[in-house]
């Protein structure tokens, strides 16, 4: 398959060229500025994907059998307070990729996320619970898979991703590369006990993709996640016991969300995901925490501190 990829650069995006690649598949990388090394890319575009005719003219002049968003501005913080831009890359931009994936008979694929719901239930949500975003970053996702559905939906597939692991193509991204980077710099990670993901790592939702690229009986949305749901406090525990690290060089602080009103207005208690029927219907499997954290790396800028942090322990 000739595949072009949004967001290369990113967590997802660049495990999803690897990983393609390494199945023999031709993928055209959509970047940024990012100059740094992606394996697994043929070609590599670098270009602003809130341009909407130069958008267009690059993916028309590479005529992909199958296009990949993984392209997002993903902070809720930053979608906070650059509207404009967020929107453009959030909603236009899936919008847009979607009617290009229609006139040039593409399958399509886009990358949406557990916040489309409130997180004020337990139970884990199901693709037909009524989505209920409660930040600006959810409803803009919201508003793509909308735009998706009505434009491609013949031939679109989206999947909403819940709280990403995995090592980043800068080592900068990703939820243990920050708390690695905050401990080299000696502070301490306050994290929520009662806020509760099912994280996955970036690899095994590009393994995902990859089958649903050739998979197009597959269409509408579907979920993906871990096999396992808990707090971020405890994920920040098993960070720092997977890189064999103390309290005294990796300080971790429980907090609860009343602690932070305002903060965790916008933030979900507890995001859950039902992965039917989705799980039933790939060979991917959902990982075990367990699984997830011994794929995790040393970001090379941290690695001298980690060996000093290490030994110290020892």
């Amino acid at each position: 398959m000739r595949i072009l990829l949004t967001g290369a650069s990113g967590l997802v995006g660049s495990a999803f060229a690897r990983i393609a690649a390494a199945s023999g598949q031709e993928v055209v990388g959509v970047v940024g500025r990012f100059g740094g090394e992606l394996p697994g890319l043929a070609r590599r575009c670098m270009l602003d994907l809130t341009d909407a005719a130069a958008t267009t003219r690059a993916v028309e002049a590479e005529t992909p059998e199958v296009i990949v968003n993984a392209a997002a501005i993903s902070e809720p913080a930053v979608c906070e307070l650059d509207g404009v831009r967020s929107e453009a890359m959030n909603v236009a931009l899936p919008a847009l990729l979607a009617r290009l994936a229609v006139r040039l008979g593409a399958r399509f694929l886009h990358i949406s996320s557990e916040q489309v719901f409130d997180g004020e239930r337990s139970e884990p949500y199901s693709i037909t619970d009524p989505p209920r975003p409660i930040n600006r970053y959810g409803r803009q996702k919201l508003a793509s898979e909308h735009a998706v559905r009505e434009i491609a939906g013949a031939s679109a597939a989206i999947v909403r991703a819940p709280l990403l692991m995995g090592d980043s193509a800068g080592g900068k991204r990703a939820l243990h590369e920050r708390l690695l980077a905050d401990w080299a710099a000696g502070r301490t990670a306050r994290l929520y006990i009662d806020e509760l993901r099912q994280p996955c790592t970036a690899e095994n939702l590009a393994r995902v993709l990859l089958e649903l690229a050739a998979r197009a009986e597959l269409t509408g949305v579907f979920h993906w996640a871990g096999a396992d749901l808990l707090s971020r406090h405890a994920l920040g525990l098993r960070v720092r016991e997977r890189f064999e690290l103390t309290d005294a060089v990796a300080p971790i602080v429980a907090t609860r969300r009343a602690e932070t009103p305002v903060i965790a207005r916008e933030r979900q208690a507890s995001l859950a995901l039902d992965l039917e029927p989705l799980a039933s219907r790939l060979a991917t499997r959902p990982q075990s925490i367990e699984e997830q954290l011994a794929t995790l790396r040393v970001p090379g800028p941290l690695q001298a501190w980690y060996r000093t942090a290490r030994v110290g322990n020892m």
